[in-house]
């Protein structure tokens, strides 16, 4: 009988694997591209400073995914729960 939970931390093993490797070359990207190019100056364009900083994009935008997930389980379970009796009846039979 195959592990379920086996297999699944294995496979978070390996994204986690994979987004190091992922940030550890983007790092490296960043810092030859900045060896390389010159500083740019500062622009100061009207209205940048009300635009979200990158992090609260990301975080609302998992934020949402998670709720979603959330109401999805839910959603998964009470369809479970009203079949319940009708999988039950089956399996008696």
């Amino acid at each position: 009988m195959i592990d379920i939970s086996t297999a699944q931390d294995e496979i978070l093993k390996l994204v986690r694997t994979s987004q190091d490797t992922m940030v550890d070359a983007l790092q490296s990207w960043t810092a030859t591209v900045q060896s390389v190019t010159p500083d740019l100056p500062k622009l100061n364009l009207p209205y940048t400073d009300l635009l979200p900083k990158p992090e609260t994009l990301v975080n609302g935008a998992y934020d949402f995914a998670e709720q979603l997930l959330s109401t999805q389980r839910k959603f998964a379970h009470d369809v479970l729960q009203v079949a319940a009796p009708r999988t039950a009846q089956r399996d008696g039979a």
